[in-house]
Parts: C-alpha cells; sequence; structure tokens
C-alpha cells in the first residue's frame, strides 16, 4: 500500500541526498516518479545537496496542486509510482493534504523532506501538517552536529555572525547569503547567514563566530562558569553565594 512519509532533520543532516537516493533507487527498479522542490539553494525547478549532487525538479508555488499534477500525467499516459517532495517545510497545508489524497485515493507514494522547526523553533505549517498527517515521520539518523561537537537540534539564523530570533520566516538561500537589511548602515550590506546549534547554544545564543570571538579575547564561555561561584565571588549581582548573613 501506498506511504505519506516524512523524512526530517535540522540543516545539514542529508535531506536532499536522501531524496535523490531515493529518486534513483525507485526509478532502477523500473518505477515512474515525480521531483518536486521548493526555494532549493540552487535556484528554482532544482533539488541539490550539499556533498555536490543536483538534478531537475518541478518548482512547487503557491498556485501548485498536487491532485492535478499527477491526473494530467496519467492521463497523458506517463506512469507516476512515486512522488519525491524535497524542501516540503515550505508547502502550503492545503499541498500536504493534497499528498495525503494522492496516496489514499490513487496509491501514490510520497516521500517528503523537510526541516520541521524554523530558526525561531516554530513549526513550518507545512512541516506541522505533514506531522499531522503522514503514515510514519522519520527523523533522519545522520547528525548534524553542533560547533561545540554535540548533536545539533536547532536551525539558527545569524546577521554578521550574531544570532537572531525574529525576522520573516522564510529567507531564501544558504549559508553566507547576503541578504539587504530594512535599514543598513552606510556602505554596509549584513551577512545572513544559518548554522545548526545544539539546545544548550541555541539558548543562549553562542554561535561559532561568537565562541571564537570570546575565545580571541582570552575569555570564558558562557557555560564554562558557574553562576553561583561568580555570584558569590563578588562577579555581576554581587553578595555572597552561600545564603549566610553579615
Amino acid at each position: 500500500m501506498a506511504e505519506l512519509i516524512f523524512f526530517s532533520g535540522t540543516m545539514d543532516c542529508g535531506k536532499s541526498t536522501l531524496a535523490l537516493q531515493m529518486d534513483y533507487n525507485h526509478r532502477a527498479r523500473g518505477r515512474g516518479g515525480v521531483r518536486f522542490s521548493r526555494n532549493d539553494r540552487a535556484g528554482e525547478s532544482r533539488i541539490s545537496s550539499r556533498l555536490g549532487l543536483e538534478t531537475d525538479a518541478v518548482e512547487v508555488l503557491d498556485t501548485t496542486d498536487f491532485w492535478e499534477e499527477v491526473m494530467l500525467r496519467r492521463t497523458q499516459g506517463r506512469r507516476v509510482d512515486y512522488l519525491i517532495c524535497d524542501e516540503a517545510q515550505f508547502y502550503t497545508p492545503e499541498q500536504v493534504e493534497q499528498l495525503a489524497k494522492v496516496v489514499d485515493e490513487i496509491d501514490v507514494d510520497v516521500f517528503a523532506f523537510g526541516i520541521t522547526a524554523d530558526f525561531r523553533t516554530r513549526l513550518f505549517p507545512g512541516s506541522q501538517r505533514l506531522i499531522e498527517l503522514a503514515d510514519r515521520v522519520q527523523v533522519l539518523q545522520v547528525e548534524a552536529l553542533c560547533w561545540c561537537g554535540r548533536r545539533a537540534t536547532h536551525n539558527a539564523r545569524t546577521v554578521d555572525g550574531v544570532m537572531v530570533t525574529e525576522g520573516a520566516q522564510v529567507v531564501v538561500g544558504d549559508v553566507d547569503m547576503v541578504v539587504e537589511a530594512a535599514a543598513p548602515e552606510a556602505g554596509h550590506v549584513p551577512l545572513v547567514g544559518y548554522e545548526t546549534l545544539c539546545r544548550r547554544h541555541f539558548m543562549r545564543r553562542v554561535t561559532a563566530h561568537g565562541a571564537n570571538l570570546m575565545a580571541q579575547q582570552d575569555q570564558l564561555l558562557p557555560f564554562d562558569v558557574d553562576a553561583c561561584l561568580w555570584r558569590g565571588s563578588g562577579g555581576p549581582g554581587g553578595g555572597r553565594g552561600d545564603g549566610g548573613e553579615g
């Protein structure tokens, strides 16, 4: 029986690589499929991997109807046994429901790949609907790493190396993409990028750039300081750390 499967993970965990590998495996067995993507780093109508793999795809727009896409190809005599849907976090909830209908009504397998949460740790609407409707949700086993070496669980957006938690949910591009700010300083165009962080450093907003600056300044990183000892030694907050009087 056909299934709707959502393969999810952070950036750098190999989602697009797996999408291309699955497409290759199914085609090698004589199955017919269609590749879809939206806002890929390589540009419109492409699926690309950071490993350098790349192929053509159908660009998903707000007006795309997956049911119509499949039925059009079948009425033309083309075989459609499965769909590869990359960057699925950018699909609308209605489009995810169309994918579910394709699976249930005409037995077409749908393999969707995408990021679950944005740089604010909020679910993308498309990802949320996939989690709600998918037959299976699989977290990819290739673990992206934080700069500290721990497993990365969050996607962070940076501006000139500084982590930000406000802004548009979707900013198309890849690491080290230059984007015009609303009110940039004279002669300066902010450098906007993305970085995967563990939860600890996401919550503390410590990026690789920030950690390097601290190291260059011969400063302790935030997680190297025991808050109680720091308070008791007359650091910020002052006073004694043992709760005593006098």
